[in-house]
């Protein structure tokens, strides 16, 4: 055959399917898609968006499959776990991420694994899927600090506009917790006189009051307060103070 005749067959073969595909997608997702939703513009994706990591914790394949599947055609990125349990085993408390999780699963529930989570100091967001039965349930885990709760099935808009919003908590809990690490860090290079003395700066006490506290010459608190500034990256009181107290410009 000539090539272009060739050329047509198979693309006319790639067509049949990628039609048989959704043909058979289709009904296992609406279950849980409100599929007759007005579809909506993709957000546009900045880099914390592509970073953010949407953890997806649900015993149910389908459910996983259809947040899964939702999610990154607006150009999320998702990690689907079938239980707490496996998802704790995977989980790295360290990266940008939300979590969505079913309030019921076999095993450890959501409301464990929401527990868990506190007790790590987890910053990450959680969101819980529930059934018309477990709004009460559902209001309790807003209570120990979930970002929302969204009942089967979802609406689309209603899904993306939530995991928005948990994205923006979480790269703000995210930005203030590497803050909060790096302070600890340039805190732990003091001495245990050096943190004694900007201690006392930060109460406000002067070089003499100081010097008088710990039973030490004016010039000794001097150079302490040299060795701290250049400890701690600080030019100023003020860049001092900021450092210590964990303020941001």
């Amino acid at each position: 055959w000539p090539l272009w005749v060739r050329f047509r067959v198979a693309a006319s073969a790639l067509l049949c399917l990628c039609k048989l595909a959704c043909e058979q997608a289709i009904p296992r997702l609406s279950p849980y898609l409100n599929l007759r939703a007005k579809p909506i513009m993709m957000p546009s994706m900045t880099n914390d968006s592509q970073n953010c990591l949407i953890y997806i914790v649900d015993d149910d394949e389908g459910v996983r499959d259809s947040l899964s599947w939702l999610l990154e055609g607006k150009g999320y990125r998702t990690q689907c776990f079938s239980s707490a349990e496996n998802f704790l085993d995977g989980f790295d408390p360290h990266r940008l991420a939300c979590l969505i999780t079913d309030i019921r699963m076999a095993g450890a529930s959501g409301l464990q694994l929401q527990d868990r989570l506190l007790e790590m100091g987890a910053p990450l967001p959680v969101a819980f899927i529930t059934g018309h039965g477990d709004v009460p349930l559902a209001v309790s885990t807003m209570k120990k600090g979930a970002m929302d709760f969204i009942q089967k099935p979802f609406e689309e808009k209603a899904l993306v506009d939530l995991v928005e919003k948990m994205r923006v908590q979480a790269s703000q809990s995210f930005a203030a917790k590497q803050s909060q690490s790096s302070r600890q860090a340039l805190l732990s290079k003091l001495t245990t006189r050096e943190s004694q003395v900007v201690e006392r700066i930060v109460a406000g006490r002067l070089n003499k009051q100081i010097a008088d506290d710990l039973d030490i010459s004016i010039k000794t608190v001097e150079a302490h307060r040299a060795n701290i500034m250049e400890k701690l990256g600080a030019h100023t009181v003020a860049d001092l103070l900021k450092i210590v107290l964990g303020k941001t410009q």
